[in-house]
């Protein structure tokens, strides 16, 4: 690995952004949001970085609240699941009647 970061440094830049992605979506490094843009615009994250700038509200939101949609995106792909299997055969009544029945 070391012979293909002295190949490709900004490899290594890269890795190393990425790492600390990692640790600001887990929550060990709340305050290094700001910082880890400004490192990031100019490496190979460039493109990341700024479609994070765009809204980054909502990113710092979704690193620093507790809140998740786990269980609804569950109910979701249930749901998109049952109609992709009914495409074609009914409509709207039979969906609404599968759905009640297996809640």
């Amino acid at each position: 690995m070391h012979h293909l970061y002295e190949t490709a440094p900004e490899l290594a830049v890269a890795g190393e952004l990425a790492r600390r992605f990692a640790a600001l979506i887990r929550g060990d490094d709340d305050a290094g949001l700001h910082l880890w843009l400004k490192d990031a615009t100019d490496s190979e994250l460039a493109s990341l970085a700024a479609g994070i700038g765009r809204d980054i509200e909502a990113v710092r939101a979704a690193i620093t609240q507790p809140w998740s949609t786990s269980p609804v995106e569950g109910q979701i792909n249930r749901l998109k699941t049952i109609k992709r299997q009914m495409y074609g055969r009914s409509g709207y009544p039979l969906l609404r009647n599968r759905l009640l029945a297996i809640a």
